[in-house]
């Protein structure tokens, strides 16, 4: 505890005698207590270096003077006997003696020297314990050896009689084997023998046959030729009027063809061909690419690290994508330079390489997007520049689109038989509706949902998107109608769950939009779509749109808000 003093003013230095103190800072007891007040000269503690100099001065002349404003004040009588008071219970603290804390330490010392003699007699106690444990262990340990030495001696001869015994049997055995192999072989040779004598007979009376047979053969030849003779007058004229009626039938078949052919060239301009024709095509693409130019690619020693290269090149830039413009343009010319250089690709080479980045943008759709939906948008962008600047990447994504999402960019159900009239296996027909099957296990209903959701966003955002010129067929806004007169006019694809989230995935993409290039068309064709989510597909109270499922009844009631809020706006 600390005591804080008011400090007196300093006095003249003065050589003192130093008082004797007790290792505490305390006056000794030999020394008494002064009876009267002490002086302001006396009261004043002297500072370290005081003590420790050895020169002091007598008189105020000798050492510089002091200002007056320095010193302290004297005490008052409380301060004096608050002091003493302190100064009395230190000096009684430090002459206390506790017999208690004596006993309590002699108490310890003895303990302890009994603990200590004790913990000696208990470990001599465990180590003749263990001394004869020990010597019991090995008594009875080559008591054990030598019975087991007895066993294996016994065991030995056991083995020894047994062996010998079957190698006596053994012998027996090779005597009887080969006794049977040579009867074996003679049997073999008398065999061949009699074969070889039968093959002889049966090869003489087979050229007596065919001598037989060679002129019966001339016989026969002489009356076919005069046969054909008259046969082929009979088919020279009737192939005269055969070829006359072709002709016409030729001539007819011309003219239907031409105008099927004109028929299809206005269906092609206008963006009007049937759904499975588009899903064929898009499925006779990716074979084409699969069985051509990829399989050349990975064959080929000198176009597959090219490849691998390009692929790994595209991969991250296509992750780098953000809202900026400048970093989609910048991307966007990036992949052009690797896939479309000044000095061109190789043909197998280049298709290669735009099913590789066509793969990267939908595997980015499908982990992006289903996340984020924004980050759809910088993906279509780029998307659409390179559809309008890379030639044949239209095929070839929309291939791989048709691929990762099954019938659902076209919208069509996917047919019976794959393309040449080829019957699926249960796996393929799955992958070919766009299902990812690991390890003999299908995808969940909601996991696919989510993630043909995230394809198709970006392909939407591309059919809306606003490019300098116009893109190939599958990419054009018209595109968009189409897309949603198909869905409407096949009820099986409306009583599924992803047909309802698409519905709402290309509402909300393109709703507005649509609705400012058609007007009142577009309305009266989301008042279908709006009865087919309230009042049922085809108006069947039983059947609505997205079905029964958890995934269809939310994502109909998405489409019911989307087609309200697109109504509502002006």
């Amino acid at each position: 505890m600390r005591y804080g003093l008011p400090r007196s003013p300093s006095p003249p230095l003065v050589r003192r005698q130093p008082r004797r103190t007790s290792g505490f800072g305390l006056l000794s007891d030999s020394e008494s207590e002064p009876e009267e007040p002490l002086s302001d000269a006396d009261r004043t503690p002297s500072s370290p270096s005081s003590l420790s100099d050895s020169v002091c001065f007598e008189s105020d002349g000798e050492c510089p003077a002091i200002s007056p404003s320095t010193r302290r004040p004297p005490r008052s009588p409380s301060e004096r006997r608050h002091v003493e008071e302190t100064v009395a219970a230190i000096r009684l603290r430090t002459r206390h003696h506790d017999p208690y804390e004596e006993w309590e330490k002699q108490t310890r010392k003895d303990a302890l020297r009994t603990a200590r003699r004790d913990h000696a007699d208990i470990l001599l106690e465990t180590r003749e314990q263990r001394a004869r444990g020990r010597d019991l262990d090995l008594k009875l340990l080559a008591a054990k050896h030598e019975q087991q030495m007895v066993e294996v001696q016994m065991l030995l001869s056991t083995l020894k009689l047994k062996q010998q015994s079957d190698l006596n049997q053994l012998r027996v055995q090779w005597n009887e084997q080969d006794r049977l192999q040579h009867e074996r072989i003679e049997r073999g040779i008398r065999i061949e023998e009699e074969n070889h004598r039968k093959k002889l007979e049966a090869e003489r009376k087979k050229r007596e046959e065919e001598e037989r047979q060679m002129k019966l053969e001339e016989e026969r030849r002489l009356a076919e030729e005069e046969k054909k003779r008259h046969e082929e007058e009979q088919r020279r004229k009737q192939k005269e009027a055969e070829e006359a009626a072709q002709r016409a039938r030729d001539e007819a078949e011309r003219e239907k063809r031409a105008s099927l052919a004109a028929a299809e060239k206005r269906k092609n301009i206008l963006g009007i061909t049937p759904p499975d024709d588009d899903w064929v095509y898009a499925r006779q693409v990716l074979k084409n690419l699969k069985a051509g130019p990829m399989r050349i690619v990975k064959a080929d020693g000198a176009f597959k690290p090219q490849w691998n290269a390009i692929r790994r090149q595209i991969t991250p830039k296509i992750g780098q994508l953000t809202q900026d413009q400048a970093t989609i343009m910048r991307i966007t010319n990036q992949i052009l330079e690797l896939v479309h250089p000044q000095h061109a690709l190789p043909q197998p080479l280049y298709l290669a390489s735009l099913s590789s980045l066509a793969k990267a943008i939908l595997l980015q759709a499908e982990t992006e997007v289903t996340a984020e939906k924004k980050s759809a948008i910088p993906l279509a962008l780029v998307t659409a520049n390179l559809l309008e600047r890379l030639p044949v990447f239209s095929d070839v994504f929309f291939a791989k689109l048709v691929q990762r999402s099954g019938g659902w960019p076209v919208p069509c159900v996917i047919p019976s038989t794959d393309v040449g009239d080829a019957q699926w296996e249960e796996v393929a027909r799955k992958k070919a509706m766009g299902y990812r099957v690991s390890n003999g296990e299908q995808e969940s209903m909601g996991d696919y949902v989510t993630r043909i959701s995230g394809i198709m966003r970006v392909y939407f955002l591309v059919l809306v998107a606003s490019v300098a010129k116009p893109l190939d067929n599958m990419f054009r806004l018209p595109r968009y109608w189409t897309y949603f007169s198909r869905m409407l006019n096949d009820e099986r694809l409306l009583s599924t769950a992803v047909a309802a989230q698409l519905l709402y995935t290309a509402l909300d993409v393109g709703g507005m939009e649509a609705k400012h290039v058609w007007g009142k068309q577009w309305v009266k064709l989301l008042e279908l779509l709006y009865e087919a989510a309230t009042v049922g597909i085809g108006g069947k109270s039983s059947t609505l749109l997205g079905g029964q499922t958890p995934e269809g009844k939310a994502a109909c009631v998405r489409v019911q808000l989307e087609i309200e809020n697109i109504v509502r706006s002006p």
